[in-house]
Order: structure tokens, then C-alpha cells, then sequence
């Protein structure tokens, strides 16, 4: 019997995992998964041979001899139609604005114009993963965060993806949504963390794990800004959880590590605002990823 395997990627500011999916049974091959730390304002070509060599190794490490196609986790902005990305004044892929990545990967991959690209937003993809790994969520309303570089989100409905309608945001994005003084981004996302952070403490950090490591040392002001972060997470999606009629609501990305900070305030507006939503944080957010955007190739 031929089973059908898909090639998973999630392409993120500064890492590409990769891995091979059995998309019959909606399961990552076991030792397939590589992933690669990387500078994505690298130039174009130095990218993708980066990219070339996840994919390399996770095909590779399946012992997969065929598969049948790509699906790529994204971020926005990007046309996941048309494969063009639309990033920029972002930090990451500075050079790769308006370039079709689908056409990049076949290129750089010697693949014929009809092999299967497609792509979604790294969201979505981590939403979708998440109700694939329990199926229960199938027959549920789940809004998913992600957590890191960048605020992710996604409203799945019985496994769909919503992107439009009363109940949701436009396009189903939450990161672009008036907050306080700006966007709820700049408050939500390791930018945030590491601006409150300075603006409280007078110190420059170079990232969030070295804001993690300070909570977990018991620095009383990194901990301070990881509850805040909470709070202002609450605020931000609560009314969205209470439209879309959520029943789960879970949490991915890097910062998700850090929920022992963040989550015991995050609750407690939720109890306070009476909403019955059950919060879930992922326990693997690549694995969810991966997941999900092979889910765009699944074969029931």
C-alpha cells in the first residue's frame, strides 16, 4: 500500500524546522525533524540554501523515497495564494519582500512546476495542528495564540480555519488590533517583553530567553513584566474568545515556555471576566506546526 508523505516546514524569523508527515495518519515520521537556527536578513540565496539543507536532512532521516508534496507554515504578511511575501520593517526576511517564495523552493529544490507548494500562516498552522493532535477539538471552536517573535492567532471552527465574519478580527489577526498607545504586537511579543523590560529597569537584553532566565532567577522585575504581559494577553483576546463562542483557547510559541509567569495572571482575568473557555499551553508547539500545515495536504 502506498502511503502518502508530505514534507512539513515552519519558517519563522530566526529557525526553519523541518520534517517528513505520513498524511494519511497525521504523523510525523519519527527522526525526521531537523531544525536549524538561522539569520533570516541573510541574502536571498544564503536563505535558501539553508532552507535546502532542513529539507535535505528531514528527507533524509525518514527514509521517505517519495513524497508528494510542501506545506509551508508562514508568516505575515504574505499572499499564501500566490506564495508572495509581503514581510517588511519587521526585523526578518528584509530581502525576500515581494519575491514568490514557491518559485524559490522549486528552483532551489530542482522540482518540477507541478509539484504541490502550498502555504499558511504559522498561526493557523499551529491552531490546525494543535486540533489534529486531539480530535476531540475537531468538533470544537478553538482559538490558538503563538507567542514569540510576533502575536499569532487563529479561530478554528470543527477544524476550518475562520477568517471573516462578525465573530473574528479581520483575517483573523489579533496582532494588528488598537491597543493602549499602539497595536496589541507591541505589547504581546518579545519586542514587547524586552521594551517593558528596559523601560522599567534601564537594561538592554538581547532576547527573551534572557528575560526568562531572569524570572527564573527571581528577578522581580522580569517577572513583574511577564505579568503584565498576562494581563494586557487577556485583555487583548477576551472579547474575541466571547464572539467566536471559544470552548478552548491555546497558547504556542517560545513565550509560551514562560507561562509559569504569565498564565496564573492571564487566568484570573479570564475567571474574572466569567468566561468558561478551557486554556490549554501546547506541550509541542513544532510538532503542532508541522501538523498543521501538512493537514493542507490530508489524505482521510
Amino acid at each position: 500500500m502506498n502511503i502518502p508523505y508530505a514534507i512539513g516546514l515552519d519558517i519563522g524569523g530566526t529557525h526553519i524546522t523541518a520534517a517528513v508527515i505520513n498524511i494519511k495518519e497525521m504523523k510525523v515520521m519519527d527522526f525526521s525533524i531537523y531544525k536549524e537556527s538561522f539569520d533570516s536578513n541573510l541574502p536571498v540565496d544564503q536563505v535558501m540554501t539553508i532552507w535546502k539543507k532542513a529539507i535535505a536532512t528531514a528527507v533524509e532521516n525518514s527514509k521517505v523515497t517519495a513524497t508528494t508534496g510542501l506545506a509551508v507554515c508562514m508568516p505575515g504578511p504574505f499572499d499564501y495564494q500566490k506564495g508572495i511575501c509581503w514581510i517588511k520593517d519587521q526585523s526578518k526576511y528584509e530581502h525576500f519582500y515581494g519575491l514568490n517564495i514557491r518559485d524559490l523552493l522549486l528552483e532551489h529544490l530542482k522540482l518540477s512546476n507541478d509539484f504541490s507548494v502550498l502555504f499558511e500562516n504559522d498561526a493557523v498552522c499551529f491552531g490546525k495542528g494543535e486540533v489534529f493532535k486531539e480530535k476531540e477539538n475537531l468538533s470544537r471552536k478553538v482559538m490558538a495564540i503563538t507567542l514569540g517573535t510576533g502575536l499569532g492567532a487563529c479561530f478554528i471552527d470543527k477544524g476550518v480555519s475562520v477568517t471573516s465574519g462578525s465573530s473574528v478580527p479581520p483575517d483573523g489577526e489579533i496582532y494588528n488590533l488598537p491597543y493602549k498607545n499602539s497595536i496589541a504586537e507591541d505589547y504581546v511579543s518579545a519586542r514587547g517583553l524586552l521594551s517593558h523590560f528596559k523601560a522599567l529597569s534601564g537594561t538592554t537584553l538581547a532576547n527573551g530567553l534572557e528575560l526568562y532566565n531572569l524570572a527564573v532567577e527571581g528577578d522581580t522585575i522580569a517577572i513583574k513584566v511577564f505579568e503584565e504581559m498576562g494581563a494586557d494577553l487577556a485583555e487583548i483576546v477576551i472579547p474575541w474568545l466571547e464572539k467566536f463562542g471559544a470552548d478552548r483557547f491555546i497558547i504556542g510559541g517560545k513565550i509560551a515556555n514562560a507561562s509559569e509567569f504569565f498564565l496564573p495572571v492571564f487566568n484570573k482575568k479570564i475567571k474574572e471576566a466569567a468566561s468558561e473557555v478551557t486554556v490549554y499551553v501546547s506541550t509541542d508547539n513544532e510538532a503542532a506546526a508541522l501538523l498543521g500545515a501538512a493537514s493542507m495536504l490530508y489524505k482521510a
